[in-house]
Protein backbone atom coordinates (compact mmCIF):
# COMPACT_ATOMS: atom_id res chain seq x y z
CA UNK A 1 0.00 0.00 0.00
CA UNK A 2 1.22 3.44 -0.97
CA UNK A 3 2.31 5.95 1.78
CA UNK A 4 0.26 8.82 2.12
CA UNK A 5 1.43 11.81 1.20
CA UNK A 6 4.83 10.47 -0.07
CA UNK A 7 6.31 9.97 -4.27
CA UNK A 8 6.44 6.20 -4.99
CA UNK A 9 9.54 5.16 -6.50
CA UNK A 10 9.37 2.38 -8.86
CA UNK A 11 12.54 0.23 -10.06
CA UNK A 12 11.83 -1.65 -13.49
CA UNK A 13 14.77 -3.97 -14.13
CA UNK A 14 14.99 -7.19 -16.92
CA UNK A 15 16.20 -9.07 -13.48
CA UNK A 16 13.41 -10.04 -11.08
CA UNK A 17 16.04 -10.28 -8.10
CA UNK A 18 17.85 -7.04 -9.33
CA UNK A 19 14.82 -5.02 -8.84
CA UNK A 20 14.05 -6.79 -5.70
CA UNK A 21 17.47 -6.38 -3.94
CA UNK A 22 17.38 -2.37 -5.24
CA UNK A 23 14.38 -2.33 -3.30
CA UNK A 24 16.15 -4.21 -0.05
CA UNK A 25 18.98 -1.78 -0.60
CA UNK A 26 17.08 1.61 -0.93
CA UNK A 27 14.53 0.37 2.34
CA UNK A 28 17.78 0.72 4.83
CA UNK A 29 17.62 4.40 4.02
CA UNK A 30 14.41 4.85 3.30
CA UNK A 31 12.12 3.01 5.68
CA UNK A 32 8.42 4.68 5.41
CA UNK A 33 8.51 5.31 1.74
CA UNK A 34 6.40 3.37 -1.11
CA UNK A 35 9.31 1.28 -2.78
CA UNK A 36 7.83 -1.12 -5.65
CA UNK A 37 9.63 -3.78 -7.67
CA UNK A 38 8.87 -4.75 -11.47
CA UNK A 39 11.92 -6.76 -12.43
CA UNK A 40 11.81 -10.15 -14.85
CA UNK A 41 8.57 -11.24 -16.89
CA UNK A 42 5.42 -12.59 -15.76
CA UNK A 43 6.99 -15.84 -15.35
CA UNK A 44 10.14 -15.14 -13.61
CA UNK A 45 12.17 -14.73 -16.90
CA UNK A 46 14.69 -12.60 -17.95
CA UNK A 47 13.10 -9.44 -19.70
CA UNK A 48 10.31 -7.28 -18.52
CA UNK A 49 6.49 -7.07 -18.11
CA UNK A 50 3.54 -4.89 -19.12
CA UNK A 51 1.72 -6.25 -16.44
CA UNK A 52 4.22 -6.03 -13.59
CA UNK A 53 4.99 -2.67 -14.34
CA UNK A 54 1.62 -1.52 -14.49
CA UNK A 55 0.56 -3.10 -10.89
CA UNK A 56 3.90 -1.12 -9.78
CA UNK A 57 3.09 2.23 -10.42
CA UNK A 58 -0.32 1.54 -9.29
CA UNK A 59 0.75 0.00 -6.10
CA UNK A 60 3.21 3.55 -5.71
CA UNK A 61 0.82 5.53 -6.32
CA UNK A 62 -0.41 7.69 -3.35
CA UNK A 63 -1.71 10.96 -5.36
CA UNK A 64 1.31 12.27 -4.80
CA UNK A 65 3.66 11.11 -8.04
CA UNK A 66 5.12 8.28 -9.12
CA UNK A 67 9.53 8.14 -10.34
CA UNK A 68 10.10 5.39 -12.57
CA UNK A 69 13.74 4.22 -12.79
CA UNK A 70 14.80 1.44 -15.50
CA UNK A 71 18.02 -0.64 -15.97
CA UNK A 72 17.97 -1.15 -19.89
CA UNK A 73 16.42 -0.03 -23.00
CA UNK A 74 13.64 -2.30 -23.54
CA UNK A 75 12.45 -1.61 -19.85
CA UNK A 76 11.84 1.95 -20.70
CA UNK A 77 9.78 1.14 -23.67
CA UNK A 78 7.99 -1.59 -20.98
CA UNK A 79 7.33 1.86 -19.06
CA UNK A 80 6.23 3.84 -21.75
CA UNK A 81 3.78 1.62 -22.82
CA UNK A 82 2.55 1.15 -19.78
CA UNK A 83 1.92 5.28 -19.21
CA UNK A 84 0.30 4.60 -22.26
CA UNK A 85 -2.36 2.87 -20.57
CA UNK A 86 -2.91 5.17 -17.55
CA UNK A 87 -5.57 7.93 -16.73
CA UNK A 88 -4.75 10.78 -17.64
CA UNK A 89 -4.72 11.95 -14.58
CA UNK A 90 -2.46 9.88 -13.11
CA UNK A 91 -0.20 9.70 -16.42
CA UNK A 92 0.70 13.21 -15.16
CA UNK A 93 2.05 12.86 -12.18
CA UNK A 94 4.31 9.63 -12.88
CA UNK A 95 7.59 10.66 -14.50
CA UNK A 96 10.43 7.63 -16.29
CA UNK A 97 13.78 8.96 -15.27
CA UNK A 98 16.48 9.21 -16.81
CA UNK A 99 19.46 8.21 -14.27
CA UNK A 100 21.52 4.95 -13.09
CA UNK A 101 18.97 2.75 -11.63
CA UNK A 102 21.20 1.94 -8.16
CA UNK A 103 23.03 5.92 -7.85
CA UNK A 104 19.74 7.59 -9.41
CA UNK A 105 17.05 5.39 -7.70
CA UNK A 106 18.66 5.27 -3.98
CA UNK A 107 18.80 9.38 -4.06
CA UNK A 108 15.22 9.16 -5.29
CA UNK A 109 13.99 6.81 -2.61
CA UNK A 110 15.96 9.12 0.26
CA UNK A 111 14.18 12.08 -1.28
CA UNK A 112 10.52 10.39 -1.16
CA UNK A 113 11.39 9.37 2.13
CA UNK A 114 12.28 13.00 3.10
CA UNK A 115 8.91 13.76 1.98
CA UNK A 116 9.81 15.85 -1.03
CA UNK A 117 7.30 16.27 -4.11
CA UNK A 118 7.81 14.70 -7.34
CA UNK A 119 9.87 17.34 -9.18
CA UNK A 120 12.38 17.41 -6.26
CA UNK A 121 12.38 13.64 -6.31
CA UNK A 122 13.29 13.73 -10.09
CA UNK A 123 16.16 15.71 -9.54
CA UNK A 124 17.39 13.98 -6.67
CA UNK A 125 17.72 11.16 -8.88
CA UNK A 126 19.13 12.65 -12.26
CA UNK A 127 21.82 14.20 -10.11
CA UNK A 128 23.18 10.67 -10.42
CA UNK A 129 23.85 11.50 -14.13
CA UNK A 130 26.61 14.15 -12.98
CA UNK A 131 28.04 12.83 -10.21
CA UNK A 132 27.82 14.35 -6.48
CA UNK A 133 28.38 19.07 -7.15
CA UNK A 134 31.84 19.78 -6.87
CA UNK A 135 34.00 20.20 -3.72
CA UNK A 136 34.00 24.05 -2.78
CA UNK A 137 30.37 24.70 -4.07
CA UNK A 138 30.21 26.49 -1.14
CA UNK A 139 33.23 28.85 -1.51
CA UNK A 140 31.07 31.65 -1.70
CA UNK A 141 29.99 31.42 2.25
CA UNK A 142 32.14 33.45 4.34
CA UNK A 143 31.58 31.70 8.13
CA UNK A 144 33.96 31.63 10.43
CA UNK A 145 35.30 27.67 11.61
CA UNK A 146 37.00 27.43 15.35
CA UNK A 147 38.91 24.34 16.51
CA UNK A 148 36.57 20.68 15.84
CA UNK A 149 34.06 20.55 18.30
CA UNK A 150 33.00 24.33 18.42
CA UNK A 151 31.32 27.13 15.93
CA UNK A 152 32.26 29.72 14.20
CA UNK A 153 30.00 32.79 13.20
CA UNK A 154 30.28 35.87 10.56
CA UNK A 155 27.77 38.32 9.39
CA UNK A 156 27.22 36.15 6.59
CA UNK A 157 27.01 32.63 7.88
CA UNK A 158 27.47 29.75 10.64
CA UNK A 159 29.59 26.94 11.03
CA UNK A 160 30.47 23.73 13.24
CA UNK A 161 33.39 21.69 12.68
CA UNK A 162 33.06 18.15 14.35
CA UNK A 163 35.05 14.91 14.12
CA UNK A 164 33.26 11.77 12.41
CA UNK A 165 32.82 8.80 15.58
CA UNK A 166 31.39 6.57 13.41
CA UNK A 167 33.32 3.26 13.22
CA UNK A 168 31.98 2.94 9.45
CA UNK A 169 32.32 6.54 8.60
CA UNK A 170 29.79 8.48 6.89
CA UNK A 171 28.60 5.73 4.53
CA UNK A 172 25.17 5.26 3.20
CA UNK A 173 22.66 5.18 5.86
CA UNK A 174 24.13 7.62 8.38
CA UNK A 175 24.98 10.15 4.84
CA UNK A 176 21.05 9.35 4.05
CA UNK A 177 20.06 10.65 7.96
CA UNK A 178 21.73 13.77 7.37
CA UNK A 179 20.45 14.19 3.89
CA UNK A 180 17.22 13.58 5.25
CA UNK A 181 17.36 16.20 8.13
CA UNK A 182 18.73 18.47 6.15
CA UNK A 183 16.15 18.31 3.77
CA UNK A 184 14.17 19.60 6.56
CA UNK A 185 15.04 22.98 6.62
CA UNK A 186 14.93 26.05 4.14
CA UNK A 187 18.50 26.88 4.33
CA UNK A 188 20.92 25.83 2.33
CA UNK A 189 23.91 23.90 4.65
CA UNK A 190 26.70 22.47 3.22
CA UNK A 191 29.60 19.45 4.53
CA UNK A 192 32.70 19.87 3.90
CA UNK A 193 31.70 22.68 0.93
CA UNK A 194 29.00 19.47 -0.68
CA UNK A 195 25.32 20.53 -0.60
CA UNK A 196 24.03 18.56 2.82
CA UNK A 197 20.92 17.61 0.18
CA UNK A 198 22.69 15.58 -2.03
CA UNK A 199 22.36 11.98 -0.96
CA UNK A 200 25.13 11.12 -3.37
CA UNK A 201 27.17 14.47 -2.94
CA UNK A 202 27.39 13.28 0.99
CA UNK A 203 28.21 9.84 -0.32
CA UNK A 204 31.31 10.83 -2.35
CA UNK A 205 33.23 12.76 0.27
CA UNK A 206 34.23 8.99 1.53
CA UNK A 207 34.60 10.42 5.32
CA UNK A 208 36.17 7.96 7.62
CA UNK A 209 35.85 7.78 11.48
CA UNK A 210 38.03 10.77 12.69
CA UNK A 211 37.51 12.91 10.10
CA UNK A 212 37.13 16.41 10.53
CA UNK A 213 33.20 17.86 8.97
CA UNK A 214 32.93 21.16 8.20
CA UNK A 215 29.17 21.92 8.66
CA UNK A 216 28.14 25.14 7.47
CA UNK A 217 25.92 27.82 6.10
CA UNK A 218 26.02 31.49 4.74
CA UNK A 219 22.45 31.66 5.56
CA UNK A 220 22.32 33.80 8.59
CA UNK A 221 19.36 31.85 9.22
CA UNK A 222 21.28 28.59 8.96
CA UNK A 223 22.47 28.51 12.67
CA UNK A 224 19.96 26.16 13.80
CA UNK A 225 19.52 23.64 10.74
CA UNK A 226 23.77 24.05 10.99
CA UNK A 227 23.50 22.91 15.46
CA UNK A 228 21.12 20.24 14.29
CA UNK A 229 23.15 18.35 11.87
CA UNK A 230 26.28 18.71 14.01
CA UNK A 231 24.48 17.33 16.87
CA UNK A 232 23.28 14.64 14.96
CA UNK A 233 26.78 13.71 13.48
CA UNK A 234 28.09 14.43 17.28
CA UNK A 235 25.98 11.20 17.97
CA UNK A 236 27.59 9.00 15.93
CA UNK A 237 23.69 8.97 13.72
CA UNK A 238 22.66 6.13 15.81
CA UNK A 239 25.65 4.30 15.63
CA UNK A 240 28.37 5.15 17.42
Amino acid sequence: MATAGKVGVVFVSHSQQIAAGLVDLARQMAPTATLTAAGGTDDGRIGTSFDLVSAAITDADAGEGVAVLCDLGSAILTAETALDFLDDEVRERVRIIDAPLVEGGVAAAVAAESGDGLDAVVAAAESARGGAEPVGAAADATVGTDAAGSGGSAASGYSRSITLVNADGLHARPAAELVKLASGFAQKVTVNGTDAKSLLGIMSLGLTKGATVEIASADPDGRVAVEAIAELAESGFGEA
